[in-house]
């Protein structure tokens, strides 16, 4: 009987042992999570320059990335280069690209309001954010790039130790960043985005300003894609995340969410 006992008693202290490793490995990222919050930028930009049909925010991009950081505990602060309100891609709202979770985002009216009231990138204070995030939509191409709050903003978090991500064109937001010494942040770095032929096969190629996969290259960059167009790829490179196309931005959350939990970054 005694021996019984002494086993049932070197059991509980065992089980409580591992409950408070696993407590110990868990408790410090939510802990953190409470503290972080998210920049998430979106365009102004609604129009092409001979399409009827008008651009803007892809909105999978922003709501699947959402969707995942703010499940993990993470806040996020919508803000955009002019501030207020927000245009959606008339092609991201189709029945193709669409699903149940966007749909109910779309039908919130809390919802809108944000979309409706984005901060202005000048208003923004980087000393806040552990995490920038660039959504995509081709309007991004016409007003991320040489945008020099955007650039202030995104620098000063990369500088300071934290993330810088983005998906499909959303990545046109990282072609001008630096780093402390004054170097692109994408040079000699594995980067993704949208590629040359992802363009082509949308019916964009005469419409944008420039092509997103030879910039890059042409920046410096070692791109990389997915062998099949369209299909879910994201890369992580230190503390540079990004992702191809609007099938990528959940990978993006994910693969943000373990630089996040590996302690890399600093405020």
């Amino acid at each position: 009987m005694m021996l019984k006992s002494l086993c049932s008693y070197a059991l509980v202290l065992i089980g409580g042992a591992l409950m408070t490793f696993a407590n110990a490995q868990t408790i410090p990222s939510t802990a953190a999570a409470k503290d972080r919050q998210i920049l998430v930028i979106m365009t102004n930009h609604a129009s092409y320059p001979s399409r009827s049909d008008t651009t803007g925010l892809w909105l999978t991009e922003l709501t699947h990335f959402t969707d995942v950081v703010e499940a993990a505990g993470y806040t996020t602060v919508f803000a955009s280069p002019k501030g207020g309100a927000v245009p959606l891609d008339e092609r991201s709202l189709g029945w193709l690209y669409m699903d149940k979770a966007a749909r109910e985002h779309l039908q919130s009216p809390a919802f809108r309001v944000r979309l409706a009231n984005t901060l202005p990138i000048a208003e923004v204070d980087p000393s806040r954010f552990s995490v920038i995030y660039f959504t995509g939509g081709h309007g991004v191409m016409w007003d991320f790039p040489g945008n020099p709050d955007l650039r202030r903003v995104a620098e000063t978090i990369y500088n300071r130790g934290g993330i810088v991500s983005a998906v499909c064109h959303g990545v046109a937001g990282l072609l001008d960043l630096k780093d402390e010494h004054g170097q692109l942040i994408i040079k000699d770095r594995h980067i993704t985005g949208f590629s040359d032929r992802e363009e082509l096969f949308s019916g964009m190629k005469s419409q944008v300003p420039f092509f997103l996969e030879d910039r890059l290259v042409s920046q410096g960059a070692r791109y990389r894609k997915a062998w099949l167009p369209f299909t879910s790829f994201a890369i992580t490179d230190g503390r540079l995340v990004t992702g191809q196309n609007p099938q990528s931005p959940r990978a993006v959350a994910e693969a943000v969410l373990v630089v996040l939990q590996a302690g890399e970054v600093t405020r």
